[in-house]
């Protein structure tokens, strides 16, 4: 984990890699907490049954579960100290180019691509790729923001 004294010093480390996660399992229970949390019941998620015949032969994650998993993944990453607030500002692009068996597990790389300075703090630009162990395309490439207020 990377630890960071105060914002000035991570703006510094714009440009640089963050490093990679521990492995992260995605189980059924996880999938259909997601579910019901979200009102997402398809049934590529939530029946076994069904989706051991469907096309991916089993249940899979929901995307936006697997795009949910930035903070607890970037979290095993860095930590800025002497911060009053981080908040999450959005998306710039997100794509999930493999379905997450159930079973799989996830791992998560992050660069911190850009830094701009905003009132009292700054706004960083991340670029996240989160793949599946064994898995030849990664489950989801997404280009995040947040900002940091001293």
């Amino acid at each position: 984990m990377q630890v960071f004294a105060n914002i000035q010093e991570f703006a510094a480390a714009a440009g640089t890699s963050l490093g990679t996660t521990e492995w992260l399992e995605i189980d059924q229970n996880r999938i259909d907490t997601f579910a019901a949390a979200t009102g997402d019941h398809q049934w590529i998620h939530t029946d076994p049954e069904k989706a051991a015949d469907g096309p991916f032969k089993s249940t899979i994650a929901h995307g936006l579960l697997t795009l949910s998993l930035l903070p607890v993944l970037n979290h095993q990453l860095y930590r800025i100290e002497n911060l009053a607030m981080a908040v999450n500002y959005g998306f710039d692009k997100v794509r999930f180019i493999s379905p997450v068996p159930v079973g799989s597990r996830v791992r998560a790389t992050t660069t911190i691509e850009s830094i701009a300075e905003v009132p009292g703090g700054v706004q960083a630009k991340f670029s996240t790729t989160i793949e599946i162990e064994g898995a030849p395309k990664p489950a989801c490439v997404a280009e995040s923001i947040a900002r940091f207020i001293a």
